[in-house]
């Protein structure tokens, strides 16, 4: 039998009658039923399993970066249970660095005799309204003295030697009638606002 057949004979073949078909036209048919089982079969059994493989996949990608995230933080537990202890530490001191409310009059006090053993003349020293804030409330003096250069750089360097925390704000210099210099600041120091 022959592999070769024209489009007639392809046009007078009996559906009834298969075996007498020639072995091309049967070869095709038996391709043809290949290919659509193996097209089935693809989005019947495998399609599905392909996309649940990428899921999976993605999910385990998600889950390594979980996984290494968590395995950082259980490494270095230690070390950050030690950091929080050294926070907690330097977090009172500096509380205490902060004037409770019967330490303000001493903090003018001292203030004072930061000016004076300086040599600056004060010719006023005030408080100002004290500021709230979320978690402390500012409380600003306002200090006008009468000196020279080395002695206001005396003050500053004096002030930040002083047990409390006193910041330095707004300052100027002029001069004033008799010609005098005039250094006026807003020294602010802060009191920590203890939990309602």
């Amino acid at each position: 039998m022959s592999m070769n057949f024209n489009l007639e004979e392809l046009n007078n073949l009996d559906m009834s009658d298969m075996g007498s078909w020639p072995i091309a036209a049967k070869a095709m048919v038996v391709a043809i039923l290949v290919l659509m089982i193996g097209v089935l079969t693809f989005f019947l059994l495998v399609d599905d399993q392909i996309t649940q493989l990428e899921i999976s996949e993605a999910k385990e990608q998600e889950l390594r970066q979980i996984y290494r995230v968590k395995y950082a933080s259980a490494v270095n537990l230690e070390l950050y249970k030690a950091q929080m202890v050294e926070m907690e530490e330097t977090f009172s001191y500096l509380l205490k660095q902060l004037p409770a409310t019967h330490e303000t009059p001493g903090l003018l006090d001292d203030i004072t005799y930061a000016g004076t053993s300086t040599g600056l003349t004060f010719v006023k020293i005030n408080w100002l309204p004290e500021i709230e804030k979320d978690f402390y409330t500012e409380l600003p003096i306002k200090i006008d003295v009468v000196g020279d250069y080395h002695q206001f750089g005396n003050f500053v360097s004096e002030v930040a030697k002083l047990p409390r925390i006193v910041s330095l704000h707004d300052f100027s210099v002029t001069t004033d009638k008799d010609e005098r210099l005039v250094f006026n600041v807003v020294a602010k120091t802060y009191r920590y606002k203890e939990a309602q």
